[in-house]
């Protein structure tokens, strides 16, 4: 049985957004008032033989108008932001229990164990395997296959130095160079089980494990034959 995460919803951008945009129309309407104040009080005592240039007034009447339109669209726009990410939240609710495949070489240590799949479009002289943490850090080198081909990569998470790492998000990068100098191109997969959807942040993670990954870094959902 999956078990999930807990899952929460971000609330105070839009609480704080809604803040400011109420505290900008009551501001706003704070200065309208000043100014109606002042201008009445400028027309009960203009010289009459010397009126004010009523243009004056209604141009100034016009920028209020402007800026009310402004502070009306700014809300308007986070609503529907706040609805696209809704949607969103959504939308990743439907990866829970999934197998996903990430293609950019990131992959989810889950167990001591992380399984990666590379390819060499065609044979190399030889292949280096890289993995680094989280931090951009290299914690492993090592030599991979060199015939063209899909090879498998079965990481048990110990360091060249014999340490055993914990459990966490890491990246494969595999370089491959041919016989003649040149480089092999290649490309690297690695893939997990969806166990929660973290929604904290300004767009869905996928938790694979004890890692979270980018919603935007899954390119294949296929359902977990686990279940």
């Amino acid at each position: 049985m999956t078990t999930t995460n807990p899952v929460t919803t971000p609330t105070t951008a839009t609480t704080s957004t809604t803040n400011t945009s109420a505290n900008a129309l009551n501001q706003l309407s704070g200065n309208f008032d000043t100014f109606l104040q002042l201008l009445t009080t400028q027309l009960q005592n203009q010289d009459p033989t010397s009126p004010m240039d009523s243009n004056q007034f209604t141009q100034q009447l016009v920028e209020m108008s402007q800026v009310e339109q402004q502070i009306d669209t700014n809300t308007n726009l986070q609503s529907l932001i706040s609805l696209g990410q809704s949607q969103a939240n959504g939308y990743a609710m439907n990866y829970l229990g999934k197998s996903v495949v990430l293609s950019n070489g990131q992959g989810a240590l889950t167990g001591g164990t992380v399984d990666w799949t590379y390819g060499l479009n065609s044979a190399a002289s030889a292949t280096t395997l890289t993995v680094t943490n989280s931090s951009g850090a290299v914690v492993y080198s090592g030599t991979g296959d060199t015939a063209a081909g899909t090879h498998d990569f079965v990481w048990n998470g110990v360091d060249n130095n014999g340490n055993q790492l914990p459990d966490g998000a890491y990246t494969l990068a595999v370089s491959a160079t041919a016989s003649d100098g040149s480089a092999v191109t290649t490309s690297v997969a690695s893939q997990g089980v969806v166990t929660g959807i973290d929604l904290s942040g300004t767009s869905p993670q996928l938790v694979i494990g004890s890692s979270e990954i980018p919603i935007a870094n899954a390119t294949l959902v296929t359902s977990n034959s686990s279940n």
